[in-house]
């Protein structure tokens, strides 16, 4: 795993355009990502994290303009965005991706995501970060970036440097690079908030409560 220090943001975003897996600063903890459109890199973090393949992963955009496009867009969402993004709320709505190919017989290329960040139901999970860092890399890469915790599936998320690089330094599967931002101070998970079949149900519960 190579480890690069916050200096060299714009490598770590043109190794995350390659392809590449990292592990990178959010509002949260640390997180794990890779392009949501790279099917193999999607893999690769399944099989760093030991996750089922059944759960499906959380992706950042940069805007509200990003998120947009990937989602069936509807009232609750244009009030969640405007009162909480970016920031720690991630929600989960229905992907434009399965409704388009319902009227089309396909998915449009440019709407395209990879296999285990969508889920079985249709749904896409998703929200506009806030930390700058994250924000840079979607940015640079132009589509959205998984962002699930940097742990292994059943651990505690990461907050500390050191502790990134003991938990990944003699695993047979691990991150291509390490985007270095020293300790980061501990928050709780996202919230996150179910915004489907016409209401809002908060699925997990984290600093921010919606209200909307």
């Amino acid at each position: 795993m190579l480890v690069l220090e916050k200096e060299q943001l714009e490598e770590a975003a043109k190794m995350l355009r390659d392809g590449k897996t990292l592990v990178f600063p959010t509002e949260t903890s640390y997180g794990l990502g890779c392009d949501a459109t790279n099917q193999k890199a999607v893999d690769k973090i399944f099989q760093i994290k030991g996750r089922a393949f059944d759960k499906p992963l959380i992706v950042i955009a940069p805007d509200v303009l990003m998120a947009r496009k990937y989602l069936a867009w509807n009232s609750f969402l244009d009030k969640i965005s405007i009162k909480y993004w970016p920031g720690a709320v991630t929600v989960v709505a229905d992907y434009i991706g399965d409704i388009l190919k319902k009227g089309l017989g396909k998915i449009p290329k440019e709407y395209m995501l990879a296999n285990g960040v969508v889920s079985v139901k249709g749904t896409l999970a998703i929200r506009v970060t806030s930390h700058p860092a994250a924000k840079f890399l979607a940015e640079r890469l132009g589509r959205p970036v998984v962002a699930t915790s940097a742990n292994i599936s059943g651990t505690g998320d990461l907050y500390d440097d050191r502790e990134v690089i003991k938990t990944f330094l003699e695993k047979s599967v691990a991150p291509d690079l390490f985007l270095n931002y020293g300790v980061l101070p501990k928050a709780k998970p996202t919230t996150v908030v179910s915004v489907t079949q016409g209401k809002v149900e908060t699925l997990r519960s984290g600093d921010i409560t919606i209200e909307i």
